[in-house]
């Protein structure tokens, strides 16, 4: 009678994707962050794939863990692997939703930029089940489940970056506002208005416009730029205006920029497009859309 002996069996796919992510970010924190697990979870999958091996991926130290020379030798084959299989997963939602177009978007470009823009893009790409995902940080387009993203980008944009248009930020504020201030001079008998994750903006404007970085750093603070917009609009104080997030309100005179200073960043708005997505002509077609102006 023939023998069948058991056949050995290989890490578990989690555990390899733990070590991964946790190589790869340089730490267990931002490995469950990336993955949706506890900092313990990624732990015990280090723990048996290392158990597996028989030897240490990750040098523990008062302060962390690093990789060893073993982990830093085997991790570009496995994120390697891993964007392979991510665009597989990618290719086979595309063939199977063909009229699914996913966009991720940072939330105030999604609020004051995107959708403005959707039904023109829907009118011209009839049948195109277009959603989107606020997010605050772009996502991995080879392994996370949408088509595009649209954020803003530090210039020289990467590859599959789309260049919409540069940041440029000036003060804008409502027409009542307005006119109480003469010129920069006059900024600090109105509030000013500040978006939590632009804390820059002002100091920003005020060293190239008047001369110093200050005193624009006081001033109520907004979680959510499309908030500040708002409350801009409603006449609580002046904003650092980014110029295509707050055209439309200055189109039709809701917001006016009292000042002639504007300020390019070294940023530019970008549509970036998943590896996958010649795949999918929707995508592309909506893409194309979106990178020319449509409004």
């Amino acid at each position: 009678m023939p023998i069948s002996p058991p056949r050995p069996k290989g890490p578990p796919l989690n555990a390899l994707r733990a070590f991964e992510a946790a190589a790869r970010l340089g730490g267990f924190t931002h490995a469950a962050e990336e993955l949706g697990v506890t900092p313990g979870a990624i732990a015990q999958h280090i723990k048996a794939l290392e158990a597996w091996a028989g030897a240490d991926l990750f040098e523990r130290r008062s302060r962390g863990v690093v990789l060893s020379p073993l982990g830093k030798s085997v991790l570009g084959r496995f994120t390697e692997a891993f964007d392979r299989l991510g665009e597989a997963v990618q290719v086979l939602r595309a063939k199977a939703l063909p009229k699914d177009v996913r966009i991720a978007a940072l939330p105030s470009i999604a609020q004051l930029w995107l959708s403005p823009r959707l039904p023109a893009v829907r009118e011209l790409v009839p049948g195109a089940g277009i959603s989107v995902t606020a997010l605050e940080t772009p996502p991995n387009l080879r392994r996370e489940p949408f088509d595009m993203a649209i954020f803003y980008a530090a210039r020289p944009l990467g590859v599959g970056g789309i260049e919409v248009c540069g940041d440029v930020i000036f003060p804008v504020c409502a027409p009542e506002v307005a006119k109480v201030i003469r010129g920069p001079e006059d900024l600090d008998r109105v509030p000013l208005l500040h978006d939590s994750a632009w804390s820059d903006d002002w100091p920003a404007w005020g060293r190239a416009f008047a001369g110093d970085s200050g005193p624009y750093t006081s001033g109520p603070v907004y979680s959510l730029y499309a908030l500040a917009v708002e409350e801009a609009k409603n006449g609580a104080g002046v904003l650092m205006g980014h110029e295509a997030l707050v055209q439309e309100h200055l189109c039709n005179g809701t917001l006016v920029a009292p000042f002639s200073g504007r300020l390019q960043l070294d940023r530019a708005l970008c549509v970036a497009l998943a590896p996958t997505s010649p795949v999918n002509p929707f995508v592309m077609e909506v893409a194309r859309h979106l990178t020319r102006d449509t409004s």
